[in-house]
């Protein structure tokens, strides 16, 4: 016996390129993944209860520029935190 199929949900749409233009250098300047640079636009979209493209991507520029203006390297903040210290360089966990 053959079962009814369900309908499927339509596919996510592709967004704006340059919506993940804006995104990306957000991204960039915080150094985080695209993913993430758009989730954090996009809590901050509903939050300011943005919903079309063009204002959520005048929202990520704005972000960018406060990033930049913080004056806070997150890209070089994560690579010293990922640095061994001396006395742990060599220190080796069990598999």
């Amino acid at each position: 016996m053959m079962e009814s199929l369900a309908p499927r949900p339509p596919m996510a749409g592709i967004p704006d390129r340059d919506y993940n233009a804006a995104c990306g250098r957000l991204a960039s300047r915080l150094g985080i993944s695209l993913a993430a640079a758009r989730r954090r636009v996009d809590i901050r979209a509903a939050q300011e209860s943005l919903r079309d493209t063009p204002s959520r991507i005048a929202l990520a520029e704005r972000m960018t520029a406060e990033a930049e203006a913080s004056g806070v390297d997150n890209a070089a903040m994560l690579t010293a935190m990922l640095q061994a210290l001396s006395s742990e360089e060599n220190f080796m966990t069990e598999d």
